[in-house]
């Protein structure tokens, strides 16, 4: 076999271990979302249960945990060849992302601890706000794991996919978890101002997850979203919504109002799990072209096996002859201008080619690291300023306008006062 057949198939192999690793991510990602939407349903339950004191949503809690459990068998079953070194103590190829691997792990942990955490809200050892936070805890490292995998992927097409899913799959846990603080004031009867200013927080996130979302997403899916968001069952939450959030007390002839609450904030919610399974149709058709199109290595003997994105341009002839010219007619200024035009033109397609997938990555991941650094500046605010996440998004945005800055930059500059004060102190 000659040198240049030799890494023409390794090229080939490595573009298809890249590929099939990401598709190997892709399934996992799948059987995450059906494994947060069941967790958001038995979490939206639970506290139903709680607010009740245990009078109402038992059975519908029993059938939710079910579910939960069946879609952790999934992942976990999916999960499973990630933890299985080889002899050598080598993972899976493509699990090569200490974040990526961290995130699993914390997964892991806490579906570990999904058995006591159920039993202590069935006996009610656990208060219907750190049911909350212990299931937001679990599925925030669900989502982390999709984040993770949309910062790490290398196809642009399939990043653009994987961002746009992200940020959905968050507005939807971000709703998720708005259902089930509206549950709990809803059956309480009542709602305080920590939980009223909860709801704001939440309504907030959700539209600027949505706001990304839409920017990343296909026409088809986005025209889908904007029609979710019209209709009687969009008025009729959002009325809901603006009762809980007015601070004046309940009516008291509205009967079982959080199981109300809870029907038509389910029904929103389910309408999104419907498009995100769509999505993630649309993200598993882009990996499998993806793989249709990677040659196989034994197929890669010469450059016109291989797919054209691999090459970025296709060769241009250095010159032409005239079979009537005989060679000793080329002139050595004829074989220097057309050498020098094909290599110039061949050069240029080549970066063009790679700075607007390098563009494309870049845009993308930038967006997730923005993001990424403003929640970090809200976090440390509602620390050290003793703000509310609500409060804290609004004062970096008041100060960004105010000095007519972008946000990302004052949230740089807040990360960097903190970490200069940590540091003095």
């Amino acid at each position: 076999m000659t040198a240049t057949r030799r890494l023409l198939q390794a090229a080939s192999k490595l573009q298809r271990e890249q590929l099939t690793a990401l598709s190997d991510i892709v399934a996992v990602v799948t059987d995450i979302s059906r494994c947060v939407h069941a967790l958001q349903r038995e979490r939206g339950s639970s506290i139903i249960y709680l607010g009740s004191g245990g009078s109402r949503f038992g059975a519908q809690r029993d059938q939710r945990i079910a579910d939960s459990e069946l879609a952790q068998s999934t992942l976990e079953q999916r999960l499973a060849p990630w933890t299985a070194a080889d002899a050598s103590g080598a993972l899976p190829c493509g699990l090569a992302n200490v974040r990526l691997l961290v995130s699993v792990a914390a997964v892991w942990q806490d579906l570990d601890a999904l058995p006591d955490l159920r039993q202590r809200i069935t006996t009610q050892q656990l208060s219907a706000d750190d049911t909350l936070r212990a299931f937001n805890q679990l599925i925030g490292h669900l989502l982390q794991v999709i984040f993770e995998a949309a910062d790490t992927a290398s196809d642009p097409d399939i990043t653009r996919r994987l961002v746009s899913l992200f940020h959905f799959i968050q507005g939807k846990e971000l709703a998720g978890q708005e259902r089930a603080c509206g549950a709990l004031g809803f059956t309480l009867g009542h709602f305080d101002t920590p939980h009223r200013d909860t709801l704001e927080a939440l309504i907030g996130s959700q539209r600027r997850c949505f706001e990304t979302f839409a920017e990343f997403t296909s026409r088809d899916s986005l025209a889908r979203w904007q029609q979710l968001q019209s209709g009687p069952l969009n008025d009729t939450f959002e009325a809901l919504r603006e009762l809980a959030c007015s601070g004046a007390p309940l009516a008291r002839t509205l009967e079982n109002p959080g199981e109300q609450w809870y029907a038509v904030a389910t029904q929103r919610i389910d309408a999104m799990h419907e498009e995100e399974t769509r999505l993630l149709e649309a993200l598993r058709a882009s990996c499998r072209q993806r793989l249709q199109q990677a040659a196989p290595p034994e197929a890669a003997a010469s450059l016109d096996a291989l797919p054209q994105e691999l090459l970025w341009a296709s060769p241009v002839a250095l010159f032409t002859q005239d079979q009537q010219t005989p060679a000793g007619a080329l002139t050595l200024d004829t074989i220097e201008s057309r050498f020098n035009r094909s290599l110039v033109e061949l050069v240029q397609a080549q970066n063009a080619r790679l700075q607007r997938l390098g563009d494309e990555l870049e845009s993308t991941r930038q967006a997730l690291r923005e993001r990424r650094e403003i929640e970090r500046a809200k976090g440390l605010l509602m620390t050290h300023q003793q703000l509310s996440e609500a409060q804290a998004y609004r004062l970096l945005r008041k100060t960004a306008m105010d000095q007519s800055k972008p946000l990302i930059e004052v949230a740089r500059n807040v990360i960097q006062v903190v970490a200069m004060l940590d540091a003095d102190a």
